[in-house]
């Protein structure tokens, strides 16, 4: 029976699974972030290496799998997905091997089938659009310089940002102020700033602002709210723009929603969001994904081997199972 080896690759951490064609999940593992922008394609794919042996053993040698279905960050364009594919294939992970940015997973992983739309907000924003007919929508991802605005790190920094001018006088008075100082323990926000300028607070740590932004809107402050209201509008118009490329604006479709801010189901982004895709996409389908995108990337593996529905079926109660 030939296998498949599922890979989601993200910022922070690796998941990986040896699923067979039948469905059975053989193995799952996971190991570090995989980032080829910053530390290389040679050091990315060493982290799916040492996933796949976190879950095989630490004797496990390639071939690991016939298939390789690997749905990474940093595969944002077309020649990176070739890329890392060749070294992939150099190295003999499996026979034969795809490399697709990790929003794709998101997308089987959440919708009913092959097509749709995924916007995924994790720590940063991407969407991704597939039709019925397999035409594909998708935008470079490649931060504020190819237009994208968004995700946990850019909420944090924002929330940083009003908090220094409404402490400064620049900016109107907002609870982020209080909050920001509160979460980092300091006397003023400017010591914020100073100690991610001087590498004593590392800069990932903005992500948690994220949960302090949502409470001060959820509370009322406008200032907050705002910052929210961009987010809604960004994750909507990337789903609208991407529906309208596949021609599926007027048609039902399922847009998945993926990235541990829109996950975290925080109920007045949920709403702005949600309003917004009633006035622009009433025909569209909200799908909050529940299985994790490794799920998606197996999934995609078994469409490359042609695997049966029941299959795919088993494949995705085993991840709905707690464990």
């Amino acid at each position: 029976m030939r296998t498949v080896l599922a890979v989601d690759g993200g910022n922070s951490k690796t998941d990986v699974a040896l699923v067979a064609e039948d469905g059975t999940v053989l193995a799952t593992g996971r190991g570090d972030g995989f980032r080829p922008q910053s530390e290389g394609v040679g050091a990315a794919i060493d982290v799916l290496r040492d996933a796949v042996r976190h879950a095989l053993g630490p004797q496990a040698a390639p071939p690991f799998a016939d298939h390789v279905a690997a749905y990474v960050a940093g595969a944002d364009l077309p020649v990176e997905e070739e890329t890392l594919r060749d070294e992939i294939l150099a190295r003999g992970y499996g026979r034969e091997a795809v490399v697709g940015n990790d929003t794709f997973a998101l997308l089987r992983a959440g919708a009913s089938g092959p097509s749709g739309v995924a916007v995924v907000c994790g720590a940063g924003v991407n969407a991704v659009g597939v039709s019925p007919t397999g035409e594909v929508a998708r935008f470079p991802a490649l931060g504020r310089i190819s237009g994208d605005w968004g995700g946990g790190l850019v909420l944090g920094e924002e929330a940083l940002w009003h908090a220094v001018r409404a402490e400064d006088g620049r900016g109107p008075a907002t609870a982020l102020e209080r909050a920001v100082r509160e979460h980092f323990g300091t006397r003023t926000v400017e010591e914020v700033t100073l100690g991610l300028h001087f590498g004593d607070l590392p800069h990932a740590r903005l992500h948690e602002l994220v949960p302090v932004l949502m409470s001060a809107a959820a509370a009322g402050d406008a200032v907050a709210r705002s910052v929210l209201a961009r987010m809604a509008d960004e994750v909507v118009v990337l789903a609208v723009v991407a529906l309208r490329r596949l021609g599926l604006l007027d048609s039902p479709a399922e847009v998945v929603l993926g990235g541990g801010v829109l996950t975290a189901r925080d109920p007045l982004l949920d709403a702005m969001i949600r309003r917004r895709f009633a006035e622009r996409a009433p025909r569209a389908e909200l799908v909050v994904a529940a299985l994790p995108p490794v799920v998606g990337a197996a999934l995609l593996g078994l469409d490359a081997l042609g695997a049966s529905e029941e299959a795919k079926a088993r494949l995705r109660d085993r991840f709905r199972v707690p464990v």
